[in-house]
């Protein structure tokens, strides 16, 4: 058996009550199974599961339970997104028993002391971790960020995995917590110019397909994106976007980018060549996360979580118009209230649009709403909502989604508009 501290030992053992031992028990067998040398301990957890669509009643039973036997977290703890907004479900066309076991599920975690965040992007909103930092976070966009862009270091863990970690303030050190784990696997050659957030979210999607659960390095040969002096908001969008889309069409948690992201100095192994991968085109990405829809119903933007630059560009883009198609834009709750103060949100729902915090068209019960066809600037939407929610799809720029929101039609203008 691996060794642990004497610590470790007594919430195994149950000296601190049967929640902390139920939770170390999970993060025992986990490393066992992953052939981990030991515990490491965390500074934050980000827990996923939380939709009422996605845990249905046993995972709601299982929270509250887990509640009751008086499971506390140790360490900083967040939501990601709910099934629904939390306040303004109604407007959403959310069924009242869905809210009702909703509200109950978010209250186990509160009780547990979970922060009632619920957002795809905690780095965001004020849980950003720190190069380095061990986490123990669940959903896979926020895995890939935390890892790449800002170099912590933790694995994509289970909704379960993630609250256990959180009550005992360890996780098993193996997969992308082990410095060798990191370096790269795959050297990705970008020859072609990328622009829009959906440009790289198609790039993102061809190269998880082709990488599955490696670590790529990529050096942008035609356009280089961004560089560690210049990146600023409208570059994170791109870099959300590529992590979002690479940890959907495939399983990246972690990627690195020539000249840009901290670990990728060292990324690249000094043994031996690593297979390359050339990219010289992307249509090809367009074409997979697309479907041959001329009329949308609804439009969803903000899957990774919309930023303040992306409701600011959505609101004069909507300015003195009106609506004809169901138009979400999704937000944290801390995001939503800046733009709220800023006149953004009243701009944008002046012209019948919506802009809803605490869940995304992921999670969400929308096919309950008879939507059909889509429009998205996310490949991670673009991706999932087939399956997910039942939805035809059409993937494109934030600006081809307003369009499509104004007219109700897809006319496939506005590809690859510099953002």
């Amino acid at each position: 058996m691996m060794p642990l501290t004497e610590e470790e030992q007594a919430m195994l053992a149950g000296t601190q009550g049967p929640a902390v031992q139920k939770a170390m028990q999970m993060i025992v067998a986990l490393a066992e199974i992953y052939g981990a040398q030991g515990l490491v301990p965390i500074v934050s957890a980000q827990v996923a599961g939380v939709s009422y669509k996605n845990l249905g009643d046993a995972g709601l039973e299982f929270l509250e339970e887990w509640a009751a036997q008086g499971a506390r977290v140790r360490v900083p703890t967040f939501m990601n997104p709910a099934g629904m907004d939390l306040e303004r479900w109604q407007e959403m066309g959310i069924a009242p028993k869905f809210a009702r076991q909703q509200q109950r599920i978010i209250q186990a975690l509160m009780t547990m002391g979970v922060a009632l965040t619920c957002t795809c992007t905690p780095y965001l909103v004020g849980y950003a971790p720190h190069q380095g930092d061990h986490l123990a976070w669940s959903e896979s966009s926020a895995v890939s960020f935390a890892n790449s862009v800002l170099g912590a270091r933790s694995n994509r863990e289970g909704g379960p995995s993630a609250l256990a970690a959180a009550i005992t303030g360890r996780t098993a050190a193996y997969g992308l917590h082990v410095s060798e784990n990191r370096r790269a696997t795959h050297v990705i050659e970008v020859h072609c110019p990328l622009c829009s957030e959906a440009d790289y979210g198609a790039l993102g999607y061809l190269v998880g397909k082709s990488v599955g659960d490696g670590v790529p390095y990529f050096r942008f040969l035609a356009q280089p994106p961004v560089s560690s002096q210049t990146r600023g908001e409208l570059r994170l969008e791109h870099l959300m976007a590529l992590g979002a889309a690479m940890a959907a069409s495939g399983a990246v948690a972690l990627y690195h980018i020539e000249g840009v992201t901290p670990e990728a100095s060292y990324a690249l192994s000094p043994a031996g060549e690593l297979p390359v991968v050339s990219i010289t085109d992307i249509t090809e990405g367009y074409i997979a996360l697309d479907s041959p829809l001329d009329e949308i119903d609804f439009v969803s933007l903000g899957c990774p979580h919309s930023t303040l630059a992306d409701i600011e560009k959505a609101a004069a883009l909507l300015e003195g118009k009106r609506v004809k198609a169901t138009l979400w834009i999704t937000t944290s709750r801390a995001i939503r209230e800046v733009a709220e103060q800023r006149g953004l949100v009243a701009r944008i729902e002046a012209t019948g649009g919506k802009v809803f915090s605490d869940t995304c068209l992921v999670v969400a019960p929308v096919e309950e709403r008879g939507f059909r066809a889509m429009a998205t600037n996310s490949a991670k939407a673009a991706f999932y909502s087939p399956m997910h929610s039942k939805l035809q799809c059409r993937f494109g720029s934030l600006e081809q989604c307003i369009q499509a929101a104004l007219s109700g039609r897809w006319t496939g203008e506005g590809r690859n508009l510099k953002t």
